[in-house]
């Protein structure tokens, strides 16, 4: 797997928002209200807020996962690196293929508005606009987003005034009998309605070119549910309250209907408009969100490489657009919208679902460079939950749906069976929890590289000399207790190469450096539980131009007889007098690393050298990277 070019990072929080919320409102609030009314009743509203509370657990585990790993390919990269490509591939295919027929749709439903004006038909509207949204995302995202920006507040807008207006006018008679159905067809329901909420997460996908991801991300995204949350609802029961019965039941446009009521001509007009500016906030933000699974599967050679390629004059990923933008066509032309809904629905769910179970596999996985900015609170007991709740909605969606979502799951499975299984092989978390579970070797690090990359760039980590140093320098990790000049003894033959120096001659150095004044910093134990203990040796050498570092964990004690102190992180420095500044530098980076919180923790629990040198290498600290 290859990391690939990256995408620059130029959405900011109010994107964020704008793109998480612009992917949700569409012919969630516009279409479905009538087609949901009919299975529940008044109680409709209440089906929304369930649905809506339901999507809590995968947006805290998404928002995890995101700031952890923000790469574009969203659900794909999480599922991918957690639960293996076989996995997903079946998770970002679906992802891609739910994401842009809910944009679709969105243009259909354009179209419908549209044609009521021009008179054209709807099929041959909804094909230009997919055209022009390719149009303004291939010249670039934060064009898209800008675009994106005045869409989204010009919807909140409309939809404050139409709420605003509303309620006055709102008959509670019409909400006798309050689910006449039963309190069973609410829940239900809220499966229905679920798809409504399906474009919350879908910043995913995009994380990779979000400015502060760790915040930003994470953020926007409960801005968003929480705004759209209290909208849906508000408009829903606004409407419920507005319209009788048998009209809310046989309407297709039931906002704009709802408008007009209490707001006349004017208010029906103001209500179409913000129908238009849903469908094209969604169709935008989907086909944004949308052409960024391709990358990431192109870069794992999921799917044919040339779509991870990015436009050198636009920064954007133009042949996943154009791909993403055939396929909306294609779905355009072809697509059967009642099954699409039922179907998106289902996906949306079982994505949820895989997105609590990534969690928990990265958090129990003990990977080590797995490093959220934001963690899910509640853990596990959130996961647990989201889980829970997904296959309860899935128990709702019938027969039909099922089919449909086997037959493409099957698909999916088979294309990774054929095309990618042959040629790709990935290392993922799961397999790290089973080697933890069975003390197996089962994992080399190639998963802890790719992580150890990807948090350099999310955290802006510009590689100094220490760094460097810390890349090339040896790593002594002893298993039982040694005496301080037993240690010494080991750690001057291993630096003996490195500083051209006899072995006696540097063992007489720190023999010396060490009774001139002790090199602990910090004294540790062992018994009855180990508390970390730190020294720092330096010695100065003969020469000019060398400097060399050693890093030891010795997790059962390294002893000073003399004072009956115990270590068991060391830090050894030796250099020549002419880099005295580099060496105080070095002291400095050393101290900083070893006060970061849960740092002596990480050091006695890292699986390996690697793992003790990564630690070194994504600490959080001041990095001297001028000359």
């Amino acid at each position: 797997m290859e990391i690939g070019k990256s995408l620059k990072r130029r959405l900011g929080l109010l994107d964020v928002f704008c793109i998480a919320s612009g992917a949700m409102i569409s012919s969630g609030l516009f279409i479905l209200p009538s087609l949901a009314y009919v299975k529940t009743g008044p109680a409709l509203f209440v089906s929304y807020i369930i649905a809506s509370c339901l999507v809590i657990p995968a947006l805290l585990s998404k928002a995890e996962l995101v700031t952890a790993m923000p790469r574009s390919g969203g659900d794909y990269f999480f599922i991918s690196r957690s639960m293996g490509l076989g996995i997903g591939a079946i998770g970002g295919l679906a992802s891609w293929f739910s994401l842009s027929l809910k944009s679709a749709f969105a243009l259909i439903g354009m179209g419908v508005y549209l044609a009521l004006i021009a008179r054209v038909p709807v099929t041959l509207i909804a094909l230009v606009l997919c055209l022009v949204f390719v149009i303004i995302n291939l010249v670039g995202i934060k064009e898209a987003s800008m675009f994106q920006r005045v869409l989204v507040i010009g919807l909140f807008v409309a939809l404050g005034v139409y709420i605003f207006c509303g309620f006055p006018k709102i008959s509670m008679d019409n909400f006798i009998p309050f689910a006449p159905y039963g309190t069973g067809s609410i829940f239900a329901t809220a499966g229905f309605v679920f798809v409504s909420y399906g474009g919350l997460t879908k910043i995913a996908s995009v994380a990779e070119e979000v400015k502060h991801p760790g915040r930003n991300i994470p953020v926007g995204m409960i801005l968003s549910i929480i705004i759209v949350s209290i909208i849906y609802a508000l408009v829903v029961f606004v409407t419920t309250g507005i319209l009788s019965p048998k009209a809310l039941s046989s309407s297709l446009t039931p906002i704009s209907d709802g408008a007009g009521n209490c707001m006349g001509t004017f208010g029906a007009i103001v209500m179409a408009v913000a129908a238009v500016l849903a469908f094209v906030s969604t169709a935008n933000a989907g086909i944004m969100s949308a052409s960024r699974y391709p990358i990431a599967m192109g870069r794992d050679k999921v799917l044919p490489s040339f779509l991870k390629e990015i436009n050198t004059k636009f920064g954007t990923p133009h042949y996943s657009i154009i791909v993403t933008g055939l396929f909306m066509a294609c779905a355009i032309l072809f697509l059967n919208i009642e099954r699409l809904v039922k179907v998106a629905s289902t996906f949306f769910i079982i994505l949820y679902l895989l997105a609590n179970l990534a969690v928990i596999i990265m958090r129990e996985s003990k990977v080590q460079n797995y490093k959220p900015k934001f963690k899910s609170p509640l853990y596990p007991w959130m996961q647990i939950l989201g889980i829970t709740a997904s296959i309860f909605l899935l128990l709702e969606m019938g027969r039909e749906t099922y089919f449909i979502v086997a037959t493409i799951v099957a698909v999916a499975f088979v294309w990774y069976l054929i095309y990618v299984r042959p040629k790709v092989k990935q290392e993922f978390a799961l397999v790290h929890l089973i080697e933890r579970i069975t003390a197996k070797e089962l994992t080399s690090n190639y998963l802890e590289k790719e992580l150890l990359e990807i948090l350099k760039e999310r955290d802006n980590i510009v590689e100094d000399r220490f760094d460097r140093l810390v890349n090339e320098c040896d790593i002594v990790d002893i298993d039982k207790t040694v005496e301080i000049n037993g240690f010494f003894h080991i750690i001057s033959e291993r630096l003996s190469k490195s500083l051209n120096m006899p072995a006696d001659s540097i063992f007489k150095l720190l023999v010396t450096r060490e009774n001139e004044s002790s090199t602990v910093i910090r004294p540790g134990s062992s018994a009855p539980h180990v508390v970390a203990g730190l020294a720092i040796p330096h010695i100065v050498v003969r020469g000019e131009g060398r400097f060399s570092m050693l890093l030891a964990r010795c997790k059962k004690g390294i002893t000073f007889p003399k004072t009956g102190v115990t270590v068991h992180i060391v830090f050894v420095l030796a250099g020549t007098k002419d880099e005295r500044n580099f060496h105080l530098r070095a002291l400095a980076a050393i101290a900083e690393i070893a006060q970061a919180k849960d740092f002596d923790k990480s050091w006695l629990n890292a699986k390996d050298k690697t793992g003790l040198r990564n630690i070194i290498l994504t600490a959080e600290r001041r990095r001297f990277t001028g000359k």
